[in-house]
């Protein structure tokens, strides 16, 4: 779901990161309150003044999320679920879990913090706008934190719609796991939910932006397509990781790999392997011995000229935890592994020994077998 993320800052051992895509709905934000809602509500102000305003608003939605996102973390790390850190990406933030809740339980409490936080977190709001209004403060403050406080409120509200993965979704996802004790299945219709939510809002933002209304219009099309599309990528990562998770990468692997010598110069190695097998990655073993591996991406560091001279030895590089795993390694353990790498192919070792080699096309084959062994149990009427 995220590309690149900086790392803003640490709470309570939680990474506080921005997905690049923040940056997007960060102007769009401040350009949507700039020019739109606080000109509309505070028409006698300067347009530096609304610009300021759009600037402090975003910042305050910056905190709210981050906020609402850190209550979900800290309720799942209560309940034992562990959590790697609060990633906010475009039309809000998510609060990374590396596994599933164990139970409706557990899901429902975590995913009902989110809401109850923003819903408190808009009555302060509100509570201190008042104060400024008895005291007389400046418009502009009295206008950011009326945002603020509606913001949040209408954060609240939007997040328990019965849509996947929104809480109100998860909070759904446990109702139906807990009367049909089949997450698969709960996850399936829950997301269908999300995903007809999403279909409605985008039908919802092209009749207000042939009516006029660009900036809701814009808003609601852009979080219908959102939306749609994280209640499709949350159903089918589970899938992913119910099949694989707790399968260790032997079942899966082909043994008796394809093995390069390392005599082989890069030029017989492209012709007589890549080009024919269309494999990224080969082991490398001489006289039985495994001496490491060689892929794709070490051929490219040498020049064209080169490779009539250069052999797969002086290239190869040696075994480690980047490009290798035990036997008995888990498959969905792999599958990551080969995503934070960018290595297609891992080889499969133990003791020194090669005992097979398992790629990514491996794992998305065995994924579709369980899937259609299981469909019936997984996402269909029982």
């Amino acid at each position: 779901m995220f590309g690149k993320r900086l790392t803003i800052f640490t709470i309570f051992g939680f990474r506080v990161r921005a997905d690049a895509s923040w940056l997007i709905i960060a102007v769009l934000v401040t350009w949507s309150l700039a020019a739109g809602i606080f000109p509309q509500e505070y028409r006698d102000l300067s347009v530096v003044s609304f610009w300021l305003m759009g600037v402090c608003g975003a910042l305050g939605l910056f905190l709210s999320v981050v906020v609402h996102e850190f209550f979900h973390s800290l309720v799942a790390r209560r309940l034992g679920l562990p959590m790697d850190g609060i990633t906010l990406f475009v039309f809000g933030g998510v609060a990374e879990m590396s596994g599933e809740p164990e139970t409706p339980r557990v899901e429902f409490l975590m995913a009902a913090a989110g809401p109850a936080s923003s819903i408190v977190l808009g009555a302060l709001f509100y509570a201190v706008y008042s104060a400024g209004m008895r005291a007389g403060w400046p418009l502009q403050i009295e206008g950011v934190l009326s945002y603020l406080a509606s913001i949040n409120w209408v954060l609240a509200v939007f997040n328990l719609l019965p849509a996947f993965p929104l809480d109100g979704g998860r909070i759904l996802r446990a109702a139906l796991w807990r009367w049909k004790k089949n997450l698969p299945q709960a996850t399936h219709r829950a997301a269908t939910i999300g995903t007809g939510f999403g279909l409605l809002m985008i039908v919802a933002g092209v009749v207000n932006l042939l009516f006029g209304n660009i900036i809701g219009g814009l808003w609601l099309f852009l979080i219908g397509m959102f939306l749609r599309r994280a209640a499709e990528s949350s159903y089918q990562q589970l899938v992913v990781r119910t099949a694989l998770e707790g399968t260790p990468v032997e079942q899966i692997m082909k043994r008796d790999p394809m093995t390069v010598p390392p005599s082989l110069t890069i030029a017989r190695l492209v012709e007589d392997y890549i080009y024919k097998f269309h494999f990224k990655m080969f082991p490398v073993a001489s006289d039985g011995r495994l001496e490491g591996c060689v892929s794709t991406r070490q051929v490219r560091g040498v020049p064209r000229k080169e490779w009539e001279r250069k052999t797969v030895g002086d290239v190869a590089v040696g075994l480690s935890a980047r490009n290798s795993v035990p036997p008995d390694y888990d498959a969905l353990m792999a599958l990551g592994l080969m995503s934070r790498t960018g290595n297609s192919r891992l080889a499969v070792v133990e003791e020194g020994k090669l005992l097979g080699v398992v790629s990514n096309k491996d794992l998305i084959r065995h994924i579709a077998f369980k899937m259609d062994l299981g469909g019936e149990e997984e996402g269909e009427e029982e």
